[in-house]
């Protein structure tokens, strides 16, 4: 029998394994199937937290219906908005000395095409993801069980280890389950509000707004204490330092 074993944390991701492109990774996504059965077997619970200050990426193909009266207009400023940008890239990419090495202006160029590329795809927003996230129950030390993959069976044992928070789990590794079972990612999900909800969420939100007044004095301050940093002043014992040892160098 294929054993494979691994050391996990609390949060179901991988501290040791003997395939090292493993470590750091969530265990659901390398096995999903054995990951499925701790859910249900009530050992990792799954949570769901709120990012709200994520970046989504803009839909290209939303249009609107504005939009065509715009069209000659509208052409003409994105193919002025696409020329400068590219030539504001290609400058911030390029240098002199490529005139003189063209192996230099061939780096210069692929960078350029790289980032020109990476610009184009990543049009992003604000908005607001929810992503899960996977707490072991620290009631249950120790439990194993048998997934049913077909004409396989894949048992796997798990035991937490003492006095840490890591847990010890040997899967046998020679039962493929994943046509049965996908992959638990992490990936984070954006949430749509309807128009009543995006609503009252953006008047839940708090503005920003500056302080009403000005603090810049305190009666109880000593301005004696404050560092003199900003004030520059040369060193005559430096400077006749520097200006003999430099004399004597030249003769």
């Amino acid at each position: 029998m294929d054993l494979s074993c691994y050391v996990i944390d609390s949060n179901g991701f991988i501290v040791i394994s003997k395939q090292r492109n493993e470590v750091g990774r969530f265990f659901g996504e390398v096995d999903g199937s054995v990951m499925s059965q701790l859910l249900r077997m009530g050992m990792f619970k799954r949570i769901s937290l709120y990012d709200y200050q994520a970046m989504c990426k803009v839909n290209p193909h939303s249009a609107s219906s504005a939009r065509p009266l715009l069209s000659p207009f509208y052409n003409v400023m994105a193919a002025l908005k696409w020329f400068t940008s590219n030539v504001l890239l290609f400058l911030l990419d390029f240098n002199v000395y490529g005139l003189w090495h063209s192996d230099r202006f061939v780096e210069a160029k692929a960078s350029f095409h790289a980032s020109s590329k990476k610009s184009k795809g990543d049009i992003l927003q604000p908005c607001d993801t929810e992503y899960p996230s996977f707490v072991y129950e620290p009631s249950i030390k120790e439990t194993n069980s048998v997934i049913k993959c077909g004409r396989c069976q894949k048992v796997f044992v798990i035991q937490q280890i003492p006095d840490s928070n890591l847990l010890l789990m040997v899967v046998q590794a020679d039962c493929d389950c994943s046509r049965q079972y996908s992959p638990i990612t992490m990936e984070p999900r954006e949430v749509k509000y309807n128009a009543s909800v995006k609503c009252d969420r953006m008047k839940s939100q708090k503005i920003r707004r500056r302080p009403e007044s000005c603090h810049a004095y305190h009666p109880q301050e000593n301005a004696k204490d404050c560092g003199g940093a900003a004030e520059i002043r040369i060193s005559a014992i430096l400077f006749l330092t520097s200006l003999f040892v430099s004399t004597l160098i030249h003769r």
